[in-house]
């Protein structure tokens, strides 16, 4: 059976609402173990998503890891632009370039 291509959205610092320590505890876990996500390519970052790419981001290595994994970062030009974020890991991504991974995946997963 061949493998899905799957798309993962990130459009906060944290997973969940509520508790932000544990939210970003439990995303930094996700992550960790994404990589057995069936054909997942990509992440999109958007909004405050694209915090996670910066520097000193708490999940820094996980996505360097992904990345180094053959996973797609994508976060959003216009939402670094508004933060002031400077990119660690990942290719700034127009809305375009988003839209377009988004209509290629198979499943599309938002946390």
């Amino acid at each position: 059976m061949a493998a899905h291509k799957t798309v993962v959205v990130i459009n906060q610092d944290q997973m969940g609402h509520g508790d932000r320590d544990l939210g970003r505890k439990i995303l930094g876990t996700f992550l960790k173990k994404s990589i057995a996500l069936h054909g997942l390519e990509a992440i999109a970052f958007y909004n405050g998503g694209v915090r996670l790419v910066a520097n000193d981001s708490p999940v820094l290595a996980e996505l360097t890891s992904l990345e180094a994994n053959g996973v797609d970062l994508l976060p959003c030009g216009t939402c670094i632009e508004a933060f002031g974020i400077e990119v660690a890991v990942g290719k700034v991504s127009s809305m375009d370039d988003i839209v377009a991974e988004l209509a290629r995946a198979e499943k599309i997963l938002t946390l």
